[in-house]
């Protein structure tokens, strides 16, 4: 595989859709493994988009995660269109949250969302645009091909 042909893929999410959480990095997650990416970064990145994913289920109001995969890094564009973050500062800060009730009763809300993204990529930038929304770029390093 080289920078011409990276293997990439775009997953919808839908905000709102409990019952499908997981759904999209579980995807993701074997689909590396089948790439024969290494364990390590595997678990990082399905770490990573299962967080994301779950911010999009969440907070927005629909979003996508678009995979690519190079020889030499995994890569994770997150773009959702919602009410976007007020502080980010504040929301990449461990047990920081502003989930509902509701969410918290789904097991949901302990505010490690954005800091297990940042602890779990080698490369991690969020912009965010109250009324707008909020885009991730995570990006994962040296990703490991087994030999």
């Amino acid at each position: 595989m080289n920078e011409e042909n990276a293997y990439q893929q775009e997953f919808q999410v839908k905000g709102g859709d409990f019952t499908r959480a997981g759904e999209v990095s579980c995807e993701i997650k074997n689909l590396l493994k089948e790439l024969g990416l290494s364990a390590p970064i595997v678990r990082r990145a399905a770490i990573a988009a299962y967080e994301a994913e779950m911010n999009i289920i969440m907070y927005a109001w629909q979003g996508r995660l678009d995979l690519s995969v190079t020889p030499d890094r995994v890569r994770i564009v997150v773009e959702d269109k919602g009410p976007g973050i007020q502080d980010v500062e504040l929301a990449l800060s461990e047990g920081y949250s502003t989930a509902t009730p509701e969410m918290r009763e789904l097991g949901f809300g302990a505010g490690m969302g954005l800091p297990n993204i940042k602890k779990n990529t080698d490369d991690f930038r969020i912009v965010s645009e109250v009324g707008r929304g909020t885009r991730l770029e995570m990006t994962f390093l040296g990703n490991g091909h087994k030999p």
